[in-house]
């Protein structure tokens, strides 16, 4: 019984040492990063009412997350996103605003995935969100701010894929698709099954020219250049209509310099209901699942009361973390870090003088000398905790030791 009460359940971990110390750093680098961008931090309880994340609100199955219930039996969930409860945060603190909202956060979520899956059930996230401003400019800004974070955490080698969820939409009511054969095709598209989109639409009425795009909608990605392509290949007006939204917003990136950063993929597609513009990920070397994660969903904070457009993501931490250790890149604890060692008789200095460096802004471990321990052992404990400086106080006297 003591050895299982020393394991976590399946899906969690704990993080501790230098690990911790270093995922601290880079939230804290990232939050200033967005507070520069003029995002300000709002925090949302970690559960809440089922039905803030069910429906057309949710981004998972029912069975997908941790469900319980409080005293009067209500459903109550361990947050699985944190999009919609910013959104219900908003409608209700900020409904009359008319001016654009900008908003930070950073938390954990909780999604109960297969253990087949072999992925996290809690994971950190930061992200941001726009809400009031449906403009291209402002998806432009929501790219350019993931762009930012991601170079401001060393990456220097990721991509950000763009995406549209209007261009699927637009081709699908063309098709007169109902729901069932809407989720098939999206299950081959996301698959690139080619044989199956082709036997798909190979037994269903549309025009040649509607089935050619739909065949090659999974290899609709590539540079700003694919748009031309698309134009060929459809007089679709709402697709048209994509293709001039993701032009501008292009226009923006350029505008920030981050144009080298991005990708257009015009088949991807997303399992989230309440996206209904841009969608974006972002992509790196060492991790097998997207960093970054967001879109446009305008509909999402009308349905908390507040009519309000919206454009937002979500950045992983933790992926991020993985990232940077297999790609070798450090992350710099920057500050000094002391240990003041003494024996019991200098138990006054030490604290003296451990003041003395704290008003320094610099961190002291008061440490009493054991005498069953030697100072290598100190050092070793130093180097272990990433502590540069040994002071060792004896009669008075101080012998500083570079560690």
């Amino acid at each position: 019984m003591r050895d299982i009460l020393l394991h976590t359940p399946e899906g969690v971990r704990d993080i501790y040492g230098g690990e911790c110390a270093r995922k601290l750093k880079l939230q804290d680098e990232l939050s200033t990063t967005l507070g520069r961008f003029g995002y300000h931090a709002i925090q949302t309880p970690a559960f809440e009412f089922f039905d803030i994340f069910n429906g057309e609100r949710g981004t998972l199955t029912s069975r997908e997350m941790y469900k319980f219930f409080d005293r009067e039996g209500n459903t109550l969930v361990l947050r699985p996103d944190i999009t919609p409860s910013i959104a219900r945060a908003v409608a209700k603190y900020y409904a009359d605003e008319k001016i654009p909202l900008r908003f930070s956060y950073i938390g954990n979520v909780f999604i109960n995935n297969s253990s087949y899956q072999g992925l996290m059930k809690e994971s950190t996230q930061m992200g941001a969100e726009l809400i009031g401003d449906d403009s291209a400019a402002a998806d432009g800004e929501l790219i350019a701010l993931a762009i930012e974070l991601l170079l401001k955490s060393g990456l220097n080698r990721f991509v950000l894929d763009i995406g549209h969820a209007g261009f699927f939409r637009a081709l699908i009511e063309e098709a007169g698709l109902d729901e069932a054969s809407e989720m098939k095709l999206k299950t081959l598209i996301e698959n690139k099954n080619f044989f199956g989109i082709e036997n798909f639409i190979e037994e269903r009425k549309m025009s040649r020219e509607l089935k050619n795009i739909l065949m090659e909608l999974p290899q609709l990605s590539g540079q700003v250049q694919i748009f031309e392509n698309v134009r060929s290949l459809t007089d679709n007006p709402g697709a048209l209509a994509v293709v001039e939204r993701l032009e501008r917003i292009y226009q923006v990136l350029c505008a920030y310099g981050y144009e080298r950063f991005v990708t257009f993929d015009l088949g991807m597609l997303t399992a989230y209901d309440y996206y209904t513009g841009v969608i974006f990920r972002g992509y790196t070397y060492g991790t097998g699942d997207a960093l970054v994660k967001g879109g446009r969903y305008d509909h999402l904070v009308g349905q908390f009361g507040k009519d309000a457009a919206a454009v937002g993501f979500a950045l992983v931490v933790d992926q991020l973390m993985i990232a940077l250790t297999r790609q070798g890149i450090q992350i710099p604890l920057s500050g000094s870090s002391v240990m003041v060692l003494f024996d019991e008789p200098e138990l006054a200095a030490a604290v003296q003088k451990a003041g003395e460096l704290r008003a320094a802004d610099i961190q002291v471990t008061l440490m009493q000398r054991q005498p069953e321990r030697t100072i290598e052992d100190y050092e070793a404990y130093c180097r272990q905790h990433q502590i540069q400086q040994m002071i060792e106080l004896n009669a008075n006297e101080e012998n500083v030791r570079e560690v």
